[in-house]
């Protein structure tokens, strides 16, 4: 029986409290499914960056290569300036370990919390795969004149046919392995970014002709941020750039219930991947037992699908999904009914 090595960064804020729980129901199912693994913890966030004024010690990146998977609280301190942690964490973390994609399922449990009239979880199933290591995100760019009545600012969206192609493929490739209706839709904004997604869709066209199983469709972004509203029943995959997927996975979040209930995963699929609940550390709530675990709980979940453990993930869905239809009032914070540890209790008890 393999043992899997988990990297476990609790992070910020609530980031420690949610990662908790999820860490109650991984061992939970890790005894009704018969597998084994050991964790072990990391510090970095912003406690450690204040007491050691250093980010991410040199041997990080190193030392999370060891590991089968990372499981992730949430980084952002409120006496940290914003992007120190931000990029020298998180998006350090996702270049250096080159996890080039970021999924996000976007599955609606129960319709008493999606804010949408009259739509029910058949009708917002869908996946976004976000490509996340080049675009805006990249970091490229300058000032000119800085501080000046002639000041500009330049950030740069670099992508590479290399970087395109390789997301692309993993979106066909889930598609073809996950999905029912099999249908995987780009988005992106070509009648303006003329050059990025001029290169994105014929690479997405060259790549979908080795892909004839897979019915392929285009929308620009801010369409599709209305069809969300409006008709979030036509898409099943969704694949785009950085900054596109991440706009449009915050919509994503607010209608299958919210961020307490919204969890993705960085990718490697050749290396080590990180999970992760995507609603950031809530600082406000810190130590008050009260934010919503499921995120982090479905966080753990793909990590174990990712590691192969499947029925284990599946057990684990099946838990929270039964947990928000029969158990909670709401999923926002201080609203649910129950306390961050019932909530995280009553999985265990489902599983």
């Amino acid at each position: 029986m393999k043992t899997y090595r988990i990297a476990v960064i609790p992070g910020d804020g609530t980031g420690p409290e949610v990662i908790a729980e999820g860490l109650k129901v991984l061992q939970a199912v890790s005894l009704k499914c018969n597998f084994k693994y050991e964790t072990v913890h990391f510090d970095f966030g912003g406690a450690r960056y204040l007491r050691t004024k250093e980010v991410l010690p040199s041997s990080a990146i190193s030392d999370l290569k060891k590991f089968d998977a990372i499981y992730l609280g949430a980084i952002g301190h409120p006496d940290v300036k914003p992007g120190i942690l931000e990029k020298g964490i998180l998006l350090k973390l996702r270049f250096d370990l080159d996890q080039y994609i970021n999924l996000r399922p976007v599955k609606l449990y129960d319709e008493r919390f999606c804010p949408l009239k009259n739509k029910k979880p058949e009708h917002i199933d869908f996946v976004v795969v976000r490509e996340n290591s080049e675009g805006l995100y990249k970091g490229m760019g300058e000032f000119k004149d800085k501080d000046t009545l002639n000041e500009v600012a330049t950030q740069i969206s670099y992508n590479t046919r290399r970087g395109i192609e390789r997301c692309l493929r993993y979106a066909f490739e889930y598609t073809r392995k996950n999905r029912k209706r099999k249908q995987l839709t780009l988005c992106g904004k070509t009648n303006v970014l003329t050059f990025a997604f001029d290169l994105w869709e014929r690479t997405f066209q060259a790549v979908a002709k080795e892909y004839s199983d897979i019915k392929i469709d285009y929308a620009h972004v801010d369409a599709m941020t209305m069809w969300f509203v409006k008709n979030p029943e036509w898409f099943d995959v969704i694949v785009t750039d950085n900054m596109f997927g991440d706009i449009i996975t915050d919509l994503g979040a607010m209608i299958q219930g919210g961020m307490g209930i919204a969890a993705g995963g960085n990718i490697n699929p050749q290396g080590v991947s990180m999970f992760e609940p995507i609603g950031g550390s809530a600082p406000k709530y810190t130590g008050k037992n009260v934010i919503n675990p499921l995120a982090a709980i479905c966080a753990g979940g793909m990590l174990l699908e990712h590691l192969g453990e499947t029925l284990a993930a599946e057990k684990i869905e099946n838990a929270v999904k039964e947990v928000v239809r029969t158990k909670l009032k709401d999923l926002a914070a201080g609203q649910m009914g129950y306390s961050t540890m019932e909530v995280g209790d009553l999985v265990v008890k489902l599983l």
